[in-house]
């Protein structure tokens, strides 16, 4: 899939599959919530009102109140590419959110997928 494909993809398409992904490892909604506003700060209202409307993943991303600074701690692979080599920056915002997902989904503590207590 071409990466303007993505981005011109509703946020609302794209929210449940990140929920369902987390739920079918026992983990919660409440859990992708808090990983989404540590990434991009949004409130959970604001991610509610995004989920239900009609706004595209490139705005989302976009439109964030304050990404994290952290997320440049973010490494590891997703759908065999390292975030940490992708060049365009909208697109290494997006699989910064598909990495945290996929660590809650594996199991890993909130604190270190919010890598707190890192100098």
């Amino acid at each position: 899939m071409d990466q303007q494909k993505i981005y011109d993809m509703e946020f609302a398409k794209i929210y449940p599959l990140l929920v369902n992904k987390a739920k079918r490892k026992g983990r919660t909604e409440s859990e992708v919530q808090e990983v989404i506003q540590w990434l991009t700060g949004y409130g959970k209202k604001e991610i509610a009102s995004a989920a239900s409307g009609t706004i595209s993943y490139a705005d989302f991303f976009n439109h964030a109140p304050e990404l994290n600074p952290n997320r440049k701690l973010i490494k590891g692979s997703i759908c065999g590419v390292r975030v940490e080599d992708i060049e365009e920056p909208l697109m290494q915002e997006i699989r910064y959110l598909d990495k945290l997902v996929d660590e809650l989904a594996k199991g890993r503590s909130m604190e270190k997928i919010l890598r707190e207590n890192k100098e």
